[in-house]
């Protein structure tokens, strides 16, 4: 478990591995450079959830700080066929060891197997590479 959630009792959800396609910047705009980021697929694996990422997109805007807030949406459909809703917002940045990313996952369904995941407020912690962004994503207990 990475040092920054030693502190928070949380529980292990799942590791999302997203694929991306190539950002479409928008600078000059009046809230700084807007850029889009279409999610082309992808998979997720957990001990209670898996199956694949369908699609979703990232709005995100750089801002002057030299970090980006991500403001996410994305479709998962479980291994056995439930679509669910994963919506975040986080903070984009450098660090020692590279680009570190944080956000705060809700999610939506309404399918009794999964209605669980309605009422949990998940935080995540991701880094992005050329052609994906990959998280670990825990329920806040």
């Amino acid at each position: 478990m990475p040092d920054i959630l030693s502190s928070l009792p949380v529980e292990y959800l799942f590791t999302i591995h997203a694929t991306v396609a190539a950002p479409v910047p928008i600078p000059g705009g009046p809230a700084g450079t807007r850029v889009i980021v279409n999610v082309t697929g992808g998979t997720f694996t957990g001990p209670k959830v898996s199956g694949t990422v369908s699609m979703g997109g990232d709005w995100l805007t750089m801002r002057t700080t030299g970090t980006a807030h991500l403001d996410v949406r994305v479709l998962l459909i479980t291994d056995d066929g439930v679509a669910i809703h994963m919506a975040y917002q986080g903070i984009m940045g450098p660090t020692d060891d590279g680009v570190r990313i944080i956000t705060a996952p809700l999610f939506q369904t309404g399918d009794e197997r999964y209605a669980w995941l309605n009422d949990v407020q998940a935080v995540a912690i991701g880094k992005p590479s050329k052609d994906a962004v990959d998280y670990d994503v825990y329920r806040i207990l």
